[in-house]
């Protein structure tokens, strides 16, 4: 079951999923408890860091900053605040990021290799073309862009031993990923629901039990996937690559396109 990620404190909290269809991006929430600290000092801490001893960032408050091409060398930044922050092109590969907040941030480009991203909220974020190769993800990209990004191999699987907390899951709802690369990804369970895939490489990817209720995916490379269990209510298949995806034990209701779409080989569809 779907769930939306919101705040009345700075943590992450779950809302019930009959809001994500039609919900507008909230405003961002109040962070005035967090130290907050400048270019300067971050550039600072940067340079005094060493491979040994990473530079601190966790809880601090570092929204609306300009950090474009900034090179964080794996720095730690558990529940820092980015939102609005502009980090363009910033090295964040191997970056802890879990419960940080990058909300409408502009991560256009950024190396995102390896990061943590448990729990991380990136709702309205601009992440055209960002690598995210091999990275773990659990959160929140409502409404972002990540047209062109590259998610091969990243790892957004629901995380099931979290149960007493409700499904803890990807939430990429309302999102545009037209033309992006999650070639050999793991999403399962994952939330995509009303977001664009169209023209994605999903070849060999795994989303079982995934949303994709409203979800366009329009001349999609789906050869190979994993999409069993999954809902597809609304979804737009046309001209998508189906060769050899399993689809089995699927809901599929009001679907388009799949007269257009590629089936050799495609398990779980009528003849």
């Amino acid at each position: 079951m779907a769930r939306w990620f919101i705040r009345s404190s700075p943590w992450p909290l779950l809302l019930a999923p009959w809001l994500l269809a039609n919900a507008q991006m909230p405003a961002m929430g109040d962070f005035s408890g967090y130290q907050r600290i400048d270019r300067a000092q971050v550039l600072s801490r940067l340079r005094e860091a060493t491979a040994q001893a990473p530079a601190d960032f966790s809880s601090k408050n570092l929204s609306n900053l300009d950090l474009a091409g900034v090179d964080f060398k794996h720095a730690n930044l558990t529940a820092a605040v980015l939102n609005g922050a502009n980090l363009s092109g910033a090295n964040l590969s191997g970056c802890n990021l879990t419960v940080s907040f990058a909300e409408r941030a502009n991560l256009r480009g950024a190396d995102l290799r390896g990061a943590m991203m448990f729990s991380t909220q990136l709702g309205g974020a601009d992440l055209r073309g960002a690598d995210l190769t091999g990275a773990r993800f659990i959160g929140d990209l409502r409404h972002a862009d990540l047209r062109g990004a590259h998610l091969a191999k990243l790892d957004g699987a629901a995380d099931m031993k979290n149960q007493s907390m409700g499904l803890m899951r990807a939430v990429i709802s309302s999102a545009d990923l037209g033309g992006a690369d999650l070639r050999g990804a793991d999403l399962s369970r994952a939330d995509l629901s009303f977001t664009s895939l169209a023209g994605a490489n999903l070849q060999g990817a795994r989303i079982f039990g995934g949303d994709f209720s409203g979800t366009s995916l329009a001349h999609a490379d789906l050869s190979g996937a994993d999409l069993r269990e999954s809902k597809f209510i609304d979804t737009d298949f046309s001209g998508a690559d189906l060769t050899n995806a399993d689809l089995s034990g699927s809901v599929l209701r009001n679907v388009r396109g799949l007269e257009s779409a590629k089936r050799s080989g495609t398990k779980g569809l009528s003849p």
